[in-house]
């Protein structure tokens, strides 16, 4: 089993507190660096870290909350932001009522531990979160690749296409996560058939600061297929926002858990769609060819044309796409003035009934919608699901 570097940070932590801790850490089959601080610290109060600690694989930071408790909070904020993705925060405290505990977990500590401490409860803390590091030692966390769906306008089919790829990609045995982004009122798991009531994905954006895989798993819908799901809000709360760097982190994290990452989004040009576009490997806009849908779709282009990064990464999509329609797919890109990536073929009706039954398109029926989302899983998959320009994926500027 291979041994971890971890660095042991002790805040305003009392002498015995300080040796049980020690004692403890000894047990683990760690290198350790131990790091006392007298005082509380923050971004204002850096404190001055040794290189090992800096270096180490992973953190554990034990902090006191009973001197100062709004101190204690802004110390815990300050060091998992200063090691993200590789730190573990306990609270310690006589005291163990609700808001302190609430107050701690939102600043970024990953568990609760009660003076004196208990020694069973510290060892069993401490091999679980051995196993978390261990198991996460040497993972990238930007593996996953990143496919954000937004439509140009409302009706487009953008959530069908996101559904129905990410179940495409999911029967090829990848690992995929689908992402309802909408505010509220999303659809993605009433077309699943799936029951999205207990938590949803900006719920899991607040809770970022102690974001781990055991807390993943208790947001997670799991569709039949092996498909994991995050809902939308299903209620409506006007004093509900999300941070647009807190919407990055979460993403951040996730491309280590999965292949993919499918987002269906809004179709607002919002600060928070804007950052889910700033992560995102494709940015799939999604119409289909008739003068509305191209219109916003054109105007759409040139809002994001301000923007270099987001049209290097413009995947256009016409959906129910027919030889024989009004509007054919040159007359679609001389007004859009970029090329079309990916045409779908209209299956209007069959898609209508899958919603309605609450379950993806069937693949056994080999219709041209299915084997045009097999062939577009099958573009992603042989880009490895990673650096997609690095392996060939062929990037575009605006025409003009």
């Amino acid at each position: 089993m291979p041994s971890l570097a971890v660095s042991l940070l002790t805040v305003c932590v009392d002498q015995n507190s300080a040796e049980a801790l020690e004692q403890a850490t000894e047990r683990q089959n760690w290198k350790m660096t131990y790091e006392s601080m007298g005082e509380y610290v923050s971004a204002q109060r850096r404190p001055a870290l040794s290189i090992e600690s800096k270096s180490a694989d992973a953190v554990l930071a034990i902090i006191d909350f009973d001197h100062d408790p709004q101190a204690a909070q802004e110390t815990a904020s300050f060091l998992h932001q200063l090691f993200f993705g590789k730190i573990f925060i306990a609270a310690l405290s006589f005291q163990h009522d609700n808001d302190l505990l609430l107050k701690a977990m939102r600043s970024g500590c990953n568990e609760a531990l009660r003076k004196p401490i208990d020694a069973a409860h510290l060892a069993e803390l401490l091999d679980r979160q051995n196993n978390n590091w261990l198991a996460n030692t040497g993972r990238s966390h930007s593996a996953g690749k990143v496919l954000s769906f937004f439509g140009s306008k409302g009706g487009v089919g953008t959530t069908t296409l996101a559904v129905n790829l990410a179940h495409t990609l999911t029967r090829r045995q990848k690992n995929v996560l689908l992402i309802d982004n909408h505010a509220e009122f999303g659809h993605v798991c009433l077309y699943l058939g799936l029951d999205g009531n207990r938590y949803h994905f900006h719920e899991l954006i607040r809770n970022v600061n102690r974001l781990d895989s055991e807390l993943l798993r208790g947001f997670i819908a799991k569709h039949s297929s092996g498909l994991d799901v995050l809902s939308s809000p299903e209620s409506h709360d006007p004093n509900r926002s999300i941070d647009p760097d807190a919407l990055e982190r979460t993403i951040d994290f996730l491309r280590g858990e999965y292949d993919y990452l499918i987002l269906d989004c809004e179709t607002s040009l919002t600060e928070v769609n804007l950052a889910v576009m700033d992560v995102s490997d494709e940015i799939c806009l999604v119409a289909t060819p008739e003068i509305g849908a191209v219109r916003d779709l054109s105007r759409y282009i040139d809002n994001l044309s301000r923007n270099e990064k987001a049209t290097t990464k413009l995947h256009i999509v016409i959906n129910r796409h027919s030889s024989n329609g009004a509007i054919g797919i040159e007359q679609i890109e001389k007004a859009i003035r970029v090329p079309v990536q990916t045409r779908v073929s209209n299956n209007f009706a069959e898609c209508q009934k899958a919603i309605n039954l609450g379950e993806p398109v069937s693949a056994e029926k080999k219709t041209e919608f299915t084997l045009q989302l097999a062939k577009w899983a099958e573009t992603l998959a042989g880009t490895n699901g990673n650096h997609a320009a690095k392996n060939g994926r062929k990037k575009f500027s605006l025409w003009r």
